[in-house]
């Protein structure tokens, strides 16, 4: 028997939910069919933000690989919108021409981006924000463009605009309102948030009425129903969002603000559904995912032949996912003759708490500052609970006396991801009957925590309290909570299965948590660039922060800027470079540091690409796990007590070794005699000079825990110096753990095992072609090349902090 052939236009969150339920209703039920308008497989569109904000890469947001489309017999047809729904002959017609025959129908096309209807809004340069290609698009103009006008100060316009900040760009937001998410926040929290944001370096001109947007091909400027002119070179429109309709319309099915359903979505056709933001239940749309999905949830049932009351409508809760920004909202936050607030504020700690009370029971909860409550709050409106028994306003309570709000306190009904619907009990039932340990595992079995993700904490929480002592988040040998595996079985796992991504490495190895966390992320970028050095594209949104900055945070948000200076050694044109430079951006302090270098401390973060440029150097590696700096004295040219050329040997092993990733901070020290006036016995590789040649000392740590240097060998040339600690450098990188200073490892490796493998002249000759076929990638880098960078996003990429 034939079976039924069911088509989705659309291949979004809401539409693939659908598809998800419906399979795990009636796995063989239907022959399907998924036609979507973007070249992509199914992605979360909630995480677009994260993009935008370098949090997340495309390919951590994609939902629904292109196996599991193969796995489920789903015919998968993408970048290809359908244009006309032929309702008598039940056939969609693609825009390239593809005829597609169905028996159900489902339509998801969800919503775009609302433009404003204003002179200019067709000007290269003004867009609006939906997709990952929007982002995109984003992201490259933000490389050579500087300032951003971001109309809308809703939920979409505020992460767009945060995104655009961490971009590098000067943001500022126009809002027609009195205040930031009128939408979903009070007055005072809206007023609270832009407090935030502005200290974040973002700008607003609230009641601003937007008029025309000026330019000849591209935007140049935004004119205001005032009259004020404010110039940009990039308009993203995000005052809202209309549902996709055009298709649905022109086929005659019934349309008022989106495509009518009914209870059981279905549509004015008796074999067409419709689900999602494009669709209108009881003279509403909604654009949040969690009503999506309970719709989804209905039409599988129906569809597949279950009882169902049908879709009865949602409350709606929202939280920004801007950084430093905790707010929570949800239900109706407005006071009317019936409708009265309670509010808590606390002007000491920024938290701002007011719920909204109907007849004793609530109806809406605005949080800022403090979001714990949010669940509680949003479980209380959903069953109607009463507030009879409880304290409406309490003030300076002891530690301890009000009870803290846990999972254990729970009830079982009470929803935990709100996103997915998915309640304590159900995530209980499927740790104990599926045997979960994981988070990860948990998301798999109840997709609980795959949407916004906001939840993962509790339901590491509820792990903790269901499984009790059998619960053990990561074993010790685990480099982080991500996972249990060790640095050593990653490394030889990354080795056997050839993985070349961070990405490859968290899913093939099954990790926790697959986006990973700041403490796996950068080792696993460390351990591929050492394993694959001219195959892994250095993955620069794992590094730390001052890394990127190539400029080191100070304790009052400035940085300081130093510049490479090999051997300590510089020049009258270098001096002169530096002196100007610090004149020209009021450097408040030009300081010898401890490396012999000189640092430019006290520079403020929008004026690091320009001060690189003047400069016209290439940055020192002082903020990096790498080869930091080699200190040299002057040695047998200028010191009488010298016996070799040090300073000449300390540039020629910088310059050798330079920028070349180590588990943590390399320093070397080359002195001309035994007095050792740079310290090379507290350096990790450390030369002094003697008559008959250099000793070598290695292990050494002069940092909080002050560990000498031991001896390893003599070496009669500079050659055999370079040869020797270009195969020890290789050795620790290979087997050191992401890190782990070279005093630690020598312990823990053992001094006699290091010295005979890096003393073993074969062995020696390996490691040291290894570490050069490394150089060789370092000096590909483009990230490294600062001087020669054209652009001032070459030569600083922006991040936040």
């Amino acid at each position: 028997m034939a079976k039924t052939k069911l088509l989705m236009i659309g291949n979004g969150m809401a539409g693939i939910r659908t598809i998800e339920e419906i399979i795990e209703r009636e796995p063989d039920m239907f022959d399907i069919t998924v036609i979507g308008k973007e070249p992509y497989p199914n992605y979360n569109r909630i995480m677009l933000s994260n993009i935008l904000q370098n949090k997340m890469t495309i390919e951590e947001t994609i939902m629904n690989p292109y196996d599991w489309y193969a796995s489920n017999n789903i015919h998968l047809i993408t970048d290809d919108p359908v244009v006309e729904i032929d309702r008598e002959r039940k056939q969609v017609v693609t825009s390239k021409g593809q005829a597609v025959t169905y028996d159900k129908c489902i339509i998801a096309t969800g919503s775009e981006a609302f433009i404003l209807p204003v002179d200019g809004s067709r000007l290269q340069g003004v867009m609006g924000w939906r997709t990952i290609d929007d982002t995109k698009r984003m992201i490259e103009m933000a490389q050579t463009k500087r300032k951003a006008i971001v109309i809308g100060g809703g939920l979409l316009g505020l992460e767009c605009a945060r995104g655009l900040l961490d971009q590098g760009m000067d943001v500022t937001v126009l809002h027609l309102g009195e205040w930031l998410m009128e939408m979903q926040l009070d007055r005072k929290a809206g007023e609270l948030l832009k407090l935030d944001l502005e200290a974040q370096g973002m700008k607003f001109k609230l009641q601003a009425n937007t008029q025309e947007i000026i330019g000849d091909s591209h935007v140049e400027a935004v004119r205001l129903s005032d009259g004020q002119v404010l110039e940009t070179d990039m308009v993203v429109m995000a005052v809202g969002i209309r549902p996709v309709t055009k298709a649905a319309r022109a086929s005659g099915l019934e349309i008022g603000r989106g495509i009518v359903v009914d209870d059981f979505m279905k549509t004015s056709d008796d074999d067409i559904y419709a689900v999602g933001e494009c669709c209108e239940h009881r003279s509403k749309v909604y654009g949040l995912v969690a009503p999506l999905y309970d719709q989804g949830k209905v039409l599988a049932d129906h569809i597949t032949g279950r009882a169902t009351e049908g879709y009865q409508g949602s409350t709606t809760f929202t939280s920004l996912k801007v950084s430093g920004c905790d707010l929570f909202s949800a239900g109706k936050i407005y006071e009317t003759e019936n409708i009265h607030g309670i509010e808590v504020f606390n002007s000491v700690d920024k938290v701002y708490k007011k719920i909204f009370v109907e007849d004793k029971h609530i109806v809406g909860a605005v949080l800022y500052g403090d979001t714990e409550e949010g669940n509680r709050f949003y479980n209380m409106m959903k069953k109607g609970d009463t507030i009879e028994e409880y304290t409406l306003v309490s003030l300076l309570h002891k530690a301890g006396e009000v009870d803290a709000i846990s999972v254990e306190t729970m009830d079982d009904d009470e929803t935990i991801c709100g996103c997915n619907g998915i309640s304590k009990g159900q995530i209980v039932k499927a740790i104990q009957d599926e045997g979960l340990t994981s988070v990860d595992e948990v998301t798999k079995c109840t997709k609980a925590g795959n949407s916004c993700g906001k939840c993962k904490g509790q339901i590491g929480d509820l792990l903790a309290f269901t499984l009790g002592d059998g619960f053990v988040e990561s074993k010790a040998t685990g480099i982080c909570a991500c996972t249990d595996l060790s640095r050593d079985e990653i490394v030889a796992a990354i080795r056997e299965k050839g993985l070349k991504t961070s990405k490859e490495v968290r899913h093939v190895l099954d990790f926790n948590d697959k986006g990973g966390c700041p403490k796996c992320r950068p080792a696993i970028n460390y351990y591929l660039n050492m394993i694959h050095p001219t195959e892994h594209e250095d993955e620069k949104a794992s590094r730390f922060a001052n890394e990127r900055y190539h400029a080191n945070i100070q304790n009052d948000g400035t940085f300081s800027v130093i510049p490479q200076m090999k051997g300590g050694v510089t020049n009258p044109d270098q001096l002169i470079r530096l002196g100007e430079v610090a004149k020209k951006y009021n450097v408040p302090l030009v300081k010898v540091t401890g490396s012999q270098r000189i640092g430019l401390y006290g520079i403020k973060k929008e004026d690091l690409p320009h001060v690189w440029r003047d400069l016209g150097m290439r940055s020192a590696s002082a903020y990096a796990k790498k080869t930091r700096s080699v200190k040299s004295c002057v040695g047998k040219e200028f010191c009488r007590f010298g016996t070799q050329y040090t300073t000449k040997l300390g540039i020629r092993l910088e310059s050798t070794f330079e920028y070349i990733d180590t588990p943590h901070k390399f320093k070397m020290g080359v002195s001309g005699c035994p007095r050792s006036c740079v310290e090379s016995g507290v350096k990790d590789f450390g030369v002094i000079g003697v008559e008959n040649g250099f000793q070598i000392f290695v292990g050494g740590n002069g940092g909080t825990d002050v560990v000498a240097a031991t001896l390893l060998t003599t070496v009669p040339t500079e050659d055999d110096v370079i040869k020797l600690c270009g195969a020890y450098m290789q050795y620790y990188r290979e087997t050191g753990i992401y890190a782990e200073r070279t005093a630690p490892w020598l312990k823990r490796m053992g001094f006699e095992h290091v010295r005979d493998v890096v003393l073993d002249p074969e062995k020696q000759d390996e490691l040291y072609d290894r570490i050069m076929i490394a150089k060789k990638a370092v000096e590909a880098e483009p990230w490294n090349e600062i001087v020669n960078a054209s652009s001032d996003q070459k030569i600083f990429e922006v991040e936040k902090v």
